[in-house]
């Protein structure tokens, strides 16, 4: 995004992050490209394989090759300034590139480590995983988020093997194979148009299924009608006629599903089940900025960088207005403080409507993500499709986390607001 674009010359993050020598980013890396064993009819990652028209999907095609993968191990840790480096592997499906492949990222990493800490994080299906993959999960210390989205019926809804099969089993044998070795893991689960309609019941399975760092991931996303376009998943740019995929939810469904779930989590559950929402909302309340980037002020610095080094401005924003170089050509260090990385991550705020910079909300909200930012106010400024939703939430719980923030004010846990009633 161009400084003519975002209507700023010299921004805070120009002003304060400009002139580091180096700055605090991470990534998401895709060892094998938008390549899965899965067909999950909501993905957004999948058609990905488009921007590479002269190249079969298939493994040997989007496998990153070794001397990428070390360039960009050795790039990585040498521009981040701090002593704690996280590498998170994402996809596709990750595992697909084969435990060998990743035995490999550890011998490099450990090459070029320079002392510092080293911590890896791995977003998989979980279909994959095996004994032998678990026992090199948990001796390497790997956080593994594992994709499930409940209760089979949800579940093998949406997330199916490409010959129709549902998945459900095998991922849910991939958290056994977790619990089994140890391996630490969370639970990632797209709330979508069916299994938002029960979030009890989803919350529970997930707690039985060992979960107790929960993260739910709201579907939405725009369809073009023009079946001439090489994504079908447009971003908030596209001005052509476009419909909402089916699968998306609502916006009183989603306020719905995290209102249920709170109210089960607020009387048993605080601080022995952590939940993506639940834990930047009440940092918010105590005046930190959320980590969580939808609700953070600013969309962080967190560069989606594809198999053959093409590095993009965010993992929800792999189209090519948004890609920033390629990691074989430029530092990569040098990309996550370029102009249009820079002016990318302002937007958020820039370009609030008046709505959003008026709510009562904001500071825990943060506008939502600019992707959902596809319905439009009366005086015709965007806002998220979720607004409705995020409202219900915070209007919902705002007692209960006005008492946690005082709580954590004055040294008490948080957890005493089960004890009380409200």
């Amino acid at each position: 995004m161009s400084a003519e674009k975002s209507g700023q010359t010299a921004s805070f993050l120009f002003e304060r992050e400009r002139g580091k020598l180096q700055r605090s980013f991470s990534t998401m890396v895709k060892v094998v490209g938008p390549v899965c064993n899965l067909d999950c009819d909501y993905c957004y990652y999948l058609e990905k394989s488009a921007l590479y028209p002269e190249k079969k999907l298939n493994l040997s095609s989007f496998r990153m090759k070794e001397e990428m993968l070390e360039k960009f191990i050795r790039d990585y840790i040498c521009s981040q300034p701090q002593e704690r480096i996280e590498f998170i592997w994402h996809g596709g499906e990750p595992t697909l590139a084969g435990l060998d492949y990743f035995r490999k990222i550890i011998v490099l990493q450990q090459k070029y480590s320079e002392g510092k800490q080293i911590t890896n994080v791995l977003q998989t299906n979980g279909t994959l995983i095996t004994d032998e993959w678990a026992e090199f999960l948990a001796r390497h210390q790997f956080l593994c988020g594992l994709s499930i989205d409940g209760p089979r019926k949800f579940h093998d809804n949406h997330r199916r093997f490409t010959d129709g099969r549902g998945s459900w089993e095998r991922a849910v044998n991939g958290a056994r194979l977790f619990r089994k070795h140890g391996v630490e893991f969370n639970t990632m689960s797209v709330v979508n148009a069916s299994n938002s309609k029960e979030p009890v019941a989803v919350y529970e399975f997930l707690k039985e299924l060992g979960s107790r760092f929960m993260q739910f991931s709201p579907i939405v996303e725009r369809i073009a009608l023009d079946e001439k376009e090489a994504l079908s998943v447009v971003d908030r740019r596209y001005d052509k006629e476009t419909a909402l995929m089916e699968e998306n939810v609502s916006a009183v469904d989603w306020g719905n599903f995290l209102c249920r779930i709170f109210d089960r989590w607020v009387r048993t559950d605080v601080g022995y089940c952590y939940v993506n929402w639940f834990d930047n909302t009440l940092a918010a309340y105590v005046g930190q900025t959320p980590s969580l980037c939808s609700m953070a002020p600013y969309c962080g610095c967190s560069l989606a960088v594809e198999h053959n080094g093409d590095a993009y401005c965010c993992d929800h924003f792999v189209f090519p207005e948004y890609k920033l170089g390629n990691i074989a050509e430029h530092n990569i260090g040098e990309l996550a403080k370029s102009d249009r990385q820079l002016f990318f991550e302002q937007y958020k705020k820039d370009f609030l409507s008046a709505r959003c910079r008026s709510c009562a909300y904001l500071a825990a909200c943060g506008g939502d993500c600019p992707k959902n930012r596809i319905a439009e106010t009366a005086e015709g400024e965007s806002i998220s499709c979720l607004c409705q939703g995020f409202r219900m939430f915070f209007e919902h719980t705002r007692k209960y986390f006005e008492f946690m923030a005082n709580e954590l004010k004055h040294q008490r846990p948080p957890a005493n607001v089960m004890k009380m009633k409200f």
